[in-house]
């Protein structure tokens, strides 16, 4: 039987299917109302938030596909906090009849709350925020708010740790075939602490990967490892302006560094207050340094080691907005004794709502590299250029990724309905 007639086989049995259950309900039966009468009408912007939950517990309002049918847009921003959780932020925007009734709430996840103590953190700030807007429309006579005293006032402790906080992590993986087998294992341990002065952040991290590859008449040995340890420190000057520096050990048969340390000190000027970051950036950061270079093969420029002095630009602006948000920055370095030694970096990321239902994104990034001081004078063996063992001389790489999604139908989705998995189709079998 071809695959043609299968498919249409097992869509007459669904159809079957529904037409038996649907012959069963008692004639009179009317599906339930599944808008909520006199609700708010909401659209919920929350890329890290259980929508299906939220729907579920938060039961007086109505949930909105598009943006502009809303009463109340609530856009939900995020960031790392110093101790490793989240800051979420969420921006209550009043549309239409609540045009210029707008709130702000912050909960903060810690990095030991489970999925349910965060998905109910951010349930428990929506309530709040939304109290004010609900208390002007006819559902405010059912709305109950309570208070739950704790049973013992929270005692002030000393952190004992003074804020820093440490992660320790290894990983890795073994996967194989008769021709084929290769491995891969990392470890990696940092310490960070932030205050509103301060803010540290050390890593050290090791990785190697090796594979074994049979050809039939020859077996192919292939390694690869890297060590590294960075640090950064940054003293917070006023809400525009920062001072800082970054430092970093590094050892990599990949980039041919026996050894390789360098330190580069910096200021960084935000042209809005950093209080505004989780809504929008746009940080200049200039760095000046050196770095000490000890290869494990000769260059193409004839050099086991050298010291180099450079500097780099870095411009990074971010911003989230009802329309959608844009991610990009802009690199420049180069070193001071030959200016053409330079790279020029250019990144960004666009989610944008062009219309009703229509969203589109872009992202990617390209570089203009001119700055290989490091390459093996040898070149790569085949087996190197094959498995990516050896950085390779270019001038340039790039990536990009883009994507269109349209939605039509209606606007409303209060409905959850968890059967057969989420979303509409379930899993999908392949026959």
């Amino acid at each position: 039987m071809k695959l043609e007639q299968i498919t249409a086989l097992l869509v007459f049995i669904i159809i079957s299917f529904s037409t038996v259950f649907a012959q069963d309900k008692d004639s009179t039966a009317v599906e339930p109302d599944t808008l909520r009468r006199n609700a708010l009408k909401i659209f919920l912007d929350c890329a890290s938030c259980d929508e299906d939950y939220i729907r579920q517990q938060l039961e007086y309002i109505n949930y909105v596909r598009d943006r502009r049918e809303a009463q109340i847009h609530i856009m939900v921003t995020s960031q790392s906090t110093g101790s490793g959780g989240r800051e979420y932020t969420f921006h209550f925007l009043g549309q239409k009849e609540f045009k210029g009734m707008n709130d702000t709430l912050v909960y903060v996840g810690e990095i030991d709350d489970t999925r349910e103590m965060v998905r109910n953190g951010q349930l428990k700030t929506l309530k709040l925020g939304l109290a004010r807007y609900v208390a002007r429309t006819p559902l405010a006579e059912y709305l109950n708010i309570e208070y739950n005293p704790p049973e013992k006032e929270k005692e002030v402790v000393e952190d004992k740790w003074k804020s820093w906080v440490f992660d320790l992590r290894v990983s890795g993986f073994l996967n194989g075939q008769k021709s084929r087998s290769s491995y891969y294992y990392s470890g990696s341990m940092i310490a960070r602490k932030v205050t509103p002065e301060w803010k540290y952040y050390f890593k050290g991290r090791y990785n190697i990967t090796e594979d074994k590859i049979s050809t039939g008449a020859d077996v192919i040995y292939s390694s690869l490892n890297s060590k590294s340890f960075s640090g950064l420190v940054v003293k917070s000057i006023s809400d525009h302006w920062s001072a800082g520096g970054r430092i970093r050990a590094s050892q990599s048969s990949f980039s041919n560094y026996k050894f390789r340390y360098s330190v580069y000190p910096g200021l960084e000027y935000d042209i809005f207050p950093y209080s505004e970051s989780t809504r929008k950036q746009l940080r200049i950061l200039y760095t000046v340094g050196f770095s000490f270079n000890n290869y494990q093969d000769s260059t193409i420029y004839e050099k086991t080691e050298e010291y180099l002095i450079g500097h780099s630009l870095d411009i990074s602006f971010e911003m989230t907005q009802k329309w959608g948000s844009v991610e990009t920055s802009l690199n420049w370095s180069n070193y001071f004794f030959d200016w053409s030694k330079n790279n020029l970096s250019f990144d960004t990321y666009l989610n944008i709502r062009v219309a009703k239902g229509l969203r589109f994104n872009v992202g990617g990034y390209l570089s203009l590299i001119h700055d290989q001081l490091n390459l093996v004078k040898g070149g790569a063996t085949t087996e190197e250029i094959l498995l990516y063992r050896k950085e390779l001389e270019t001038n340039y790489s790039f990536f990009t990724s883009f994507g269109i999604t349209y939605t039509f139908g209606s606007i409303y989705n209060n409905v959850v309905n968890p059967r057969f998995g989420s979303g509409g189709g379930g899993r999908t079998f392949y026959y």
